[in-house]
């Protein structure tokens, strides 16, 4: 979590802080105190200190009942002024639901964020049985969900390969499937097809595939992608599926243009 966030001469404590504010606010369940140590790999007292100079702040909170922190109520502040210049989700949303619609499963918008895709919107499909593998907030490594795959495959060859170099633990965390070789491999194949497919490779029976939503610079930005139970993503239905998160992701990288 701390890898390349420290590279700015004497800005270790927003890097720390920044860490912290991440993982804070990456489930709605909110983070112990510590799951932040265990995640940050900070000691104990150390957390504790950044934890209560941000609830100073207001830019976390507790909850008495539990101890977990969330995201504070400057954070939302901050959050609404920032969304007129990042948030897609107007012209994104109309897709979602039409992808969700038109294929019964859960779709979903991510967005690149430095080495990480987090969640921006989710529309369940009328298929009644579920993945909960996404959800508003979370957040996964470029290359381990099926956008993240989707975004990392589109990016410059240099990029791909600084990114690998940093994030060298992919298989110790996620599985052998997530080592170099593999992984490339499944970076390869989704530049050839369009779209990435991840075969429950982060939890068992749960299929996803992605499409990348390019900027005005050309660039992988964010994703399309929609999840569900393996046996909805049998091999005859790959192309169809496929075809659909590409048009959806299509006409959303038109309409940001």
């Amino acid at each position: 979590m701390m890898d390349g966030m420290s590279s700015v001469k004497g800005a270790q404590s927003i890097a720390r802080a920044g860490a912290v504010l991440r993982i804070v606010a990456s489930t709605a369940a909110g983070a112990t105190t510590a799951d932040v140590v265990t995640r940050t790999d900070l000691t104990r007292p150390t957390v504790h200190r950044l934890l209560m100079a941000l609830a100073a702040e207001g830019l976390v909170d507790q909850d008495n009942r539990t101890g977990h922190w969330f995201p504070g109520p400057e954070l939302y502040l901050m959050g609404s002024v920032a969304a007129e210049r990042y948030d897609i989700g107007d012209v994104a949303r109309e897709s979602v639901v039409s992808l969700a619609a038109r294929t019964g499963e859960s779709a979903f918008l991510s967005v690149r964020r430095a080495d990480e895709t987090v969640c921006l919107l989710r529309e369940e499909g009328s298929f009644p049985i579920r993945s909960f593998v996404l959800y508003e907030g979370v957040r996964f490594p470029l290359g381990v969900a099926s956008a993240g795959l989707a975004i990392l495959a589109f990016l410059p060859p240099g990029q791909v390969d600084a990114y690998l170099r940093r994030a060298g633990d992919l298989s110790e965390r996620w599985g052998d499937q997530h080592a170099e070789g593999p992984l490339r491999q499944r970076l390869a194949e989704t530049r050839e097809r369009g779209y990435a497919v991840n075969p429950a490779l982060i939890v068992e029976g749960s299929w996803g595939m992605g499409a990348a939503v390019f900027d005005k610079r050309g660039e992988p930005a964010w994703a399309l992608s929609i999840t569900g139970v393996e046996s909805r993503f049998r091999a005859d239905r790959h192309a169809e599926l496929g075809a659909l998160l590409l048009e959806h992701a299509h006409e959303i990288t038109k309409r940001l243009q």
